[in-house]
């Protein structure tokens, strides 16, 4: 198969999933590291993954999000909402357009390095606190994007209408190792198992029966 796509990747499960599914199309990986509390954990997490697939990887800073934007993964492990992953204080999370100027990001380096595609791991469980996860920002991001190239990119999103259970499970066929992957909002060494993420995190990696390596401060 034809290397002819970049991969956004955080380092997350998602992502990770992602990398390794299409790791044969996979032609660069591009991490930003904007601010966050977990970026760090993330990018390493990211590094090795792509290690172990031998995939070339960059790392972008984008520090005028941490400096400029709102958003309480931007500011300390005690901002950080505890609750399920839909809740509606969830949204504090959001990063404004955080998915829009990373793929305008990886729009330019994709042409520049002659690859026609974007591949990007939103899941339908984002759609209710991320609008620019929602299939509708997917869509009009990936003609804007086409529109705006020469080689016409597209963004691929083959997990937008599929759960986070559902990609867990897909880790599960393809013998992912899900302790090389970071979750936690909080940042911290060990996950806090309470926040948003981790929740969704240990559910997702119990109904693919997958064994839990992640260490958890609880």
């Amino acid at each position: 198969m034809q290397k002819d796509s970049i991969i956004v990747l955080s380092g997350g499960m998602d992502s990770v999933t992602l990398l390794h599914e299409y790791k044969d199309r996979i032609a660069l990986a591009v991490t930003f590291d904007y601010g966050s509390l977990h970026n760090a954990r993330e990018i390493y997490c990211a590094a090795a993954n792509c290690r172990m697939l031998d995939i070339p990887h960059l790392i972008i800073p984008l520090a005028f999000i941490g400096q400029y934007f709102k958003s309480s993964l931007l500011e300390s492990p005690e901002a950080i909402p505890e609750g399920n992953y839909d809740d509606d204080n969830m949204k504090s999370t959001v990063v404004p357009f955080r998915n829009g100027i990373m793929l305008s990001v990886a729009a330019g380096l994709a042409e520049s390095r002659g690859l026609r595609h974007i591949m990007l791991a939103n899941h339908s469980g984002d759609h209710a606190i991320y609008p620019d996860c929602r299939r509708g920002f997917v869509d009009a991001m990936s003609e804007a994007v086409s529109q705006g190239t020469y080689d016409n990119i597209t963004i691929l999103a083959p997990y937008t209408d599929i759960t986070k259970n559902d990609i867990a499970r897909h880790g599960r066929e393809l013998g992912i190792d899900y302790s090389l992957t970071y979750s936690c909002y909080k940042g911290g060494e060990k996950h806090c198992g309470k926040c948003g993420t981790c929740r969704e995190r240990r559910e997702a990696l119990a109904a693919a029966g997958i064994d839990d390596p992640t260490i958890y401060q609880d």
